[in-house]
């Protein structure tokens, strides 16, 4: 296996490290809504959507990395040609939402926590919980773009 093929592989996988945060964020929020549960606060639902929410890092990541892995063959079975700098490119292109996916999806399972603990005292907040949780996702999907951007301009043989 060329060392090519070795870099793009690490890329694919710290682009699927926004899972950790992804999974890191959906605890924080499920551990306040077990809270509020146990008080019978709030409605299933309302504490379910909040907290779910930090989990889209996680998919974005492992796009990224689906995609990295599908143009240099390790998905499909056939290696394709990868020069270093091809590879050193791709593990590049994985960064922006391997790192930006973890921090963004621990950040938005404290903002879906604190939304959980809105909605379990005051009636008709959700919309609200849900648009303060939503702004941290701006900056994973500013992360993808930039990944998926990157990932787009790298041609391999």
């Amino acid at each position: 296996m060329s060392t090519g093929i070795v870099l793009a592989i690490l890329g694919a996988a710290i682009a699927a490290c926004a899972g950790i945060g992804s999974a890191i964020g959906v605890g924080l929020a499920g551990e306040a809504a077990d809270g509020v549960m146990s008080g019978d606060k709030a409605s299933f639902g309302s504490t379910l959507v909040l907290q779910a929410l930090p989990g889209t890092q996680g998919i974005y990541g492992l796009v990224i990395a689906i995609m990295i892995m599908t143009k240099v063959g390790v998905l499909g079975g056939n290696l394709a040609s990868v020069s270093t700098e091809q590879g050193l490119a791709l593990l590049v292109a994985g960064i922006p939402i391997g790192i930006i996916g973890i921090l963004s999806a621990i950040s938005q399972g404290k903002a879906a926590a604190a939304g959980i603990m809105l909605v379990s005292k005051k009636d008709g907040k959700l919309g609200q919980a849900i648009i303060y949780a939503v702004m941290v996702e701006t900056y994973a999907i500013l992360a993808f773009i930039v990944s998926f951007l990157m990932y787009s301009g790298i041609s391999v043989g």
